[in-house]
């Protein structure tokens, strides 16, 4: 399913889908990260279809959901799913299984999102990234991952890597959140606008200052260096924020323009275009989204 016109391209700008603004909390500050030190599982566990095992662990006394499929990795990464912000692992379900036909693959609901608990501070990039790195000592341990991320999950895991380059040996970003997303729509999308592509501008800011489900504030920033891992930039193909009146040819150029971005974390990164597919490119083409993981993986293996 290809979703089109203004739905889509509050999906892509605000990497929120279908979530309203009103109730989400004060997010105006950055407190410290929470500490990442996880605790054993809890004692439920679930074997969903899809979504593989689905259990709990504790983060700092906060309940995060994984889920985890496919074999043991036998000198393979594993791959862990990001999803993007507004949906969960549920979302990604059906990539999950596809991917664990071969693979080990994992996923998890970040606090405020899906089955996990609900933040109780305002979020960063760094302590999102925190929460993350109690995940894969979970998930992972000391094998090294592939990290595959959707939207603002793909911003997360781009983020994440170079500070982690010791156990993260791969990335495919499928339609990342430019990293100047923020600087971007302030600039193509004058204050003086009117209409729909003034509503987008003003929640879009609103959200990546932390006005969401997730408390999480992702300001723009520079690209940074992974080394030489290898990389897939995944970039959609139907132009639907072109479809946005006055102002969507300017967003659809700067939305293509943040792909390329991401290709300086690392010097092996390639962008591929899912020719048929909307921002959710894993759901419109998963088998263009299979293939990029699959691949990745196999060079992050041979290294």
């Amino acid at each position: 399913m290809i979703r089109t016109g203004r739905a889509s391209a509050l999906i892509a700008l605000f990497a929120v889908a279908g979530v309203g603004l009103a109730g989400c909390g004060d997010a105006t500050s950055e407190d410290a990260a929470p500490s990442t030190e996880a605790s054993a599982p809890s004692e439920t566990s679930t074997q969903t279809e899809g979504t593989g095992d689905v259990r709990q662990i504790d983060v700092d006394g906060s309940a995060v959901t994984v889920s985890c499929s496919g074999g043991e990795a036998d000198g393979r990464p594993v791959v862990v799913l990001l999803h993007g912000g507004g949906h969960s692992l549920d979302t990604m379900a059906d990539l999950q299984a596809s991917v664990a036909e071969t693979e080990r693959v994992c996923s998890y609901d970040r606090l405020g999102a899906g089955a996990s608990d609900a933040p109780t501070e305002p979020q960063t990039i760094e302590s999102s990234g925190a929460v993350l790195t109690a995940v894969l000592d979970e998930v992972a341990g000391d094998t090294p991952v592939v990290l595959a991320g959707h939207s603002l999950g793909g911003l997360l895991a781009a983020r994440y890597a170079p500070d982690h380059q010791d156990r993260v040996a791969g990335l495919v970003l499928m339609d990342a959140t430019s990293p100047s997303q923020a600087a971007d729509l302030a600039r193509d999308v004058p204050e003086s606008a009117t209409g729909p592509a003034a509503d987008l501008r003003e929640q879009t800011l609103a959200v990546i200052d932390g006005e969401n489900p997730e408390m999480l504030a992702f300001p723009d920033a520079d690209v940074r260096s992974a080394g030489d891992i290898p990389v897939e930039v995944v970039q959609h193909g139907v132009p639907y924020l072109a479809e946005v009146p006055e102002y969507g040819a300017a967003m659809e150029q700067a939305w293509a323009e943040g792909q390329e971005k991401w290709l300086a974390v690392s010097s092996d990164s390639t962008l591929i275009t899912a020719e048929n597919s909307g921002h959710e490119i894993y759901l419109d083409e998963p088998e263009v989204a299979v293939e990029s993981i699959l691949r990745v993986v196999d060079a992050a293996a041979q290294r």
